[in-house]
């Protein structure tokens, strides 16, 4: 091969070197155009960014002051004071990333506006509750309506930034054509170059792909955690308005059932001590007067009933049975221009459920039922035996999987639309006229399921009727020997020989009350005004058949002076009572096995089988 002139070696060197620097200049440029690519990536990211975490933000003050305008508790308000403290930084922060967009500029500017006048929405709500002004309806939709705005402006804005990212892609994507088109000429060397260049490009947009998937994972964590404290907040007010009206109701349950229980007891004793020759208008006035004191038991009972606050002794119960024996009382209850259906399961498995309040749930949903039927119509109750799985469990969260007894009750009534249905266990919620209804019925209904561990669900639609299935956990084992039944003769339990019974009752009236109703009834009474003074007794009394005590006393409680009594005396029969229990023989809602309880108020007939059930029994645990 010829040797090159030293002119030629010099062009080709000096073309060389000129391929070479295009070469390596056409890569570095190609480099930048990647950089500032991956430059506009990461800026739409980050401004994305900022934008959801604003409204996450706006959505959390929202909640954070709809949570205090429920429950009035200042705790609720943190997220709400941090965010108005520190929002306009964020805002800063935004509004410095898209200073080279006039646009965006013009419209962070725009979403400071609006934040601004819906946190002074916000403001102005917690005002008014802290002053005591009750806010109508009317007062939320302007907020509404800018929280809705603030979500469109953002979405608009987030729009904006991926078009902008769109058109710079495609310049730049343009750009790389050129330079590739331009290094395929290039000498094997700048191929090379531009190969190892495209490669690390290539790896980089890989990277800022992958940084970008990050965030929007990041941002999809951030709205279903939103959406997870909303959920949790609203349980937590549930559970709070909950406890609330239970810490109510048990607070007025034992003074009002000893009032009730004066109240009652008297009126029966009154009545039963009236001779033949009385005037019947006294007679009628001491019947009125009891209805309407057992009509405030029966409220009061509604109301530990909801808070699941009832002492319960759930028992294997033969449901199919139960729905049977109360063909008669449905028929003077509901009426003749009903008619009622039963569609009993054959093969039905025990429930393990207290058969009365079963009794006083159903009862309340065929009145219900029959007041949705002002015409006359259809009722049915069926049994089933059912089983919820682990599907249904997931979207009902407070539903265990596993083995029910059903027990349904529908009507062909009116029904009820969607947000009737859901408020429908809600205490003192009713859609009956003044005077018709306390609203208690289905809420007695739903405390006394829950607190049995069973489920609920109504299904209804306007103008097709209502159905209520309640699922009641199926007892399992054998079952129970039958219980005491209490005598059928017309006369009551009274003492057989010579039976002593020690009275602990603190409140006065009600221990005098409860003495001359035992009194009344044969047996020989000792009465003490405290857990103190009766454990004198126990020790000055040689015989005692039966301890009768309260369980909320001041000093030692019904259930220590129980405990201290047997310690001494272990065969001692005990009967409690109480107007209101929560821990002391109660535990999750039921009664300790062994414990004979009586609840007050109580009549002469109620207390005279129960106690003569105690005495007679052979055996009774702690």
């Amino acid at each position: 091969m010829p040797a090159l002139r030293p002119e030629r070696s010099i062009v080709i060197l000096l073309f060389a070197l000129v391929v070479v620097v295009t070469a390596v200049s056409g890569t570095s440029w190609l480099y930048r155009g990647q950089q500032a690519e991956i430059a506009w990536v990461t800026h739409t990211l980050r401004v994305e960014n900022r934008l959801s975490i604003l409204l996450s933000r706006v959505l959390e003050a929202e909640s954070s002051q709809r949570g205090y305008m429920l429950t009035r508790q200042a705790d609720f308000l943190v997220p709400y004071e941090d965010f108005r403290a520190n929002w306009r930084q964020e805002w800063r922060a935004l509004r410095e990333d898209v200073h080279d967009n006039e646009a965006q500029l013009r419209a962070v500017d725009t979403l400071g506006d609006m934040i601004g006048d819906r946190l002074d929405l916000l403001q102005t709500g917690i005002d008014r509750k802290r002053e005591g002004r009750s806010l109508p309806e009317q007062a939320f939709y302007p907020g509404l309506a800018l929280t809705a705005k603030i979500r469109a402006h953002i979405a608009h804005m987030k729009a904006s930034e991926e078009q902008l990212l769109h058109r710079r892609s495609v310049e730049a994507s343009r750009l790389s054509t050129m330079v590739t088109a331009g290094l395929a000429l290039s000498a094997a060397l700048v191929i090379i170059l531009g190969l190892i260049a495209l490669r690390t490009a290539r790896r980089r947009t890989t990277e800022a792909m992958q940084s970008r998937q990050a965030l929007s994972e990041t941002h999809d964590r951030l709205v279903a955690e939103v959406q997870e404290r909303e959920e949790a907040q609203a349980q937590l007010r549930q559970v709070q308005k909950m406890e609330s009206i239970g810490q109510l109701t048990g607070g007025i349950a034992h003074d009002f059932n000893n009032m009730l229980a004066i109240v009652i007891g008297s009126l029966d004793m009154a009545r039963r001590r009236l001779g033949e020759d009385v005037d019947l208008r006294v007679i009628k006035g001491i019947d009125n007067a009891t209805e309407g004191a057992q009509r405030a038991a029966q409220l009061t009972s509604r109301l530990l009933a909801f808070s699941r606050q009832q002492p319960l002794d759930p028992q294997p119960t033969d449901v199919n049975k139960l729905v049977g024996g109360m063909s008669e009382l449905l028929r003077r209850t509901i009426g003749e221009d009903m008619r009622v259906e039963s569609v009993l399961a054959g093969g039905l498995w025990r429930a393990s459920i207290d058969a009365n309040q079963l009794e006083n749930a159903i009862l309340n949903l065929c009145v219900n039922a029959r007041d949705a039927m002002p015409g006359g119509g259809r009722l049915t109750i069926e049994t089933a035996n059912a089983h919820l799985d682990d599907a249904y469990a997931a979207t009902h969260g407070d539903v265990t999987p596993g083995q029910y007894v059903m027990v349904s009750v529908a009507d062909s009534g009116t029904g009820m639309p969607a947000d009737v249905v859901e408020r429908a266990f809600d205490p003192f919620f009713t859609t009956k006229g003044v005077g018709k209804g306390t609203g208690l019925g289905l809420s007695q209904v739903f405390g006394f399921v829950k607190q049995s561990r069973g489920h609920v669900k109504i299904y209804s639609e306007p103008g097709e009727g209502t159905i209520v299935k309640i699922y009641l956990p199926r007892h399992y084992g054998e079952e129970n020997a039958v219980g005491y039944a209490a005598p059928t003769a017309d006369s009551l339990p009274r003492a057989q020989g010579e039976e002593i019974i020690l009275l602990v009752e603190d409140e006065e009236r009600v221990r005098h009350m409860s003495v001359d109703s035992l009194r009344e009834l044969g047996y020989t009474v000792v009465q003490a005004t405290d857990g103190e003074q009766a454990l004198e007794m126990l020790t000055i009394q040689p015989r005692i058949d039966m301890l009768f005590t309260d369980i909320v006393m001041p000093g030692i409680n019904g259930r220590v002076l129980a405990d201290t009594a047997r310690a001494t005396r272990p065969g001692l029969k005990v009967l409690y009572t109480t107007g209101y229990t929560r821990n002391a023989i109660v535990h999750n809602g039921m009664l300790d096995p062994g414990v004979a309880f009586i609840a007050k108020p109580f009549t002469l007939d109620q207390l005279a089988t129960k106690v003569r059930q105690v005495l007679d029994q052979e055996d009774q645990g702690s």
